[in-house]
């Protein structure tokens, strides 16, 4: 029998905390509910993440590089908004092109405030939050939309699936191994990191943080550019607040995933990791039959027991070494 010492243990935990918790979560709902893990419900529930994983993918870029994106709700909002209003005026293919363009002016918006002017990220964002948001209610004129052609080809991104296996999870696996490849396998991925870590010191090795920044920031709105034409054609209607709020729980999985707030750390497989348990563990609440609101405060508490458990591993104490 394989066995490990107390340091071994430790180091495991510390480089596989989150995913040590995702299996534990896993087998604890499981056990609890055997519809937890037959097929037809894990697919569901990774379809139904696939939203939410595919902003947070972008965001984590942002986290990585030091900085934070409050503004990706408004912004999927106004993504969704555009593509459903464009689709019969112009087609579903200009539409397309012309919502994605605009999306990208955004995050070039608060990538130039943010990466060139330095303004603080929150602040910035936040603002940008409430400017978004108004900008998708005057466009929209306060009205939701819905495309007229209910059978358009336009469905394809958030309705069909190939080879048994739903559109959304599989634009999510493949901008998640895209993106997975960028972060840790090439020099851009480096300097985000280099950026995120110390940026001064980054600025003195001749890494341009301004325009590291600025991609970081064009990444993450390509992403909920992505996610608003998932949402607009699984539905093909949409209210103009349906992005509204998912910037803390696109936060919340990318955080619980192992990216460090201050920067410098987290992958692209952890974020993915933490999107998932957030969905299985919404999932596993709900078959067990909790209310949605009990189902708010449970998830916290699991939350913080899975970051906890994480920086336990990574410090190798179960408390502060100040306490």
């Amino acid at each position: 029998m394989l066995r490990l010492s107390k340091d071994e243990a430790i180091r495991f935990l510390g480089k596989q905390g989150i995913l040590a918790a995702f299996v534990i979560f896993m087998l604890v709902f499981a056990l609890a509910e055997a519809k937890f893990i037959s097929a037809d419900n894990v697919l569901s529930v990774i379809r139904s993440s696939a939203i939410i994983g595919v902003m947070a993918l972008g965001v984590t870029f942002v986290v990585v590089s030091g900085n934070l994106d409050l503004s990706i709700g408004s912004m999927m909002s106004f993504s969704t908004i555009v593509v459903l209003d464009l689709h019969d005026k112009i087609g579903p293919v200009l539409a397309i092109l012309a919502m994605f363009g605009l999306t990208l002016l955004l995050g070039a918006l608060i990538g130039f405030l943010v990466g060139y002017l330095r303004l603080n990220s929150l602040i910035v964002t936040l603002g940008m939050l409430s400017a978004i948001h108004g900008l998708t209610l005057t466009y929209s004129g306060g009205k939701n939309m819905d495309i007229a052609d209910k059978s358009s080809w336009f469905s394809f991104f958030g309705q069909d699936s190939v080879m048994g296996i739903p559109v959304p999870i599989l634009i999510f696996a493949l901008l998640a191994a895209l993106l997975g490849i960028i972060l840790s396998k090439t020099p851009f991925g480096r300097k985000i990191y280099a950026v995120g870590g110390n940026g001064t010191a980054a600025t003195f090795s001749g890494i341009s943080r301004s325009k590291t920044v600025f991609f970081c920031y064009l990444i993450s709105s390509f992403c909920v550019a992505t996610a608003g034409l998932i949402q607009a054609s699984r539905s093909l209607g949409s209210q103009n607040t349906v992005g509204q709020g998912l910037e803390l729980e696109v936060l919340a999985a990318v955080i619980l995933g192992g990216a460090s707030l201050l920067g410098g750390a987290g992958t692209i497989a952890k974020t993915v990791v933490g999107v998932l348990m957030l969905g299985f563990i919404q999932n596993g609440l709900l078959l067990m039959g909790l209310q949605f609101y009990v189902q708010f405060v449970v998830t916290w508490v699991i939350i913080i027991l899975a970051v906890w458990l994480d920086i336990a591993g990574k410090r190798g104490k179960l408390w502060s070494p100040l306490a």
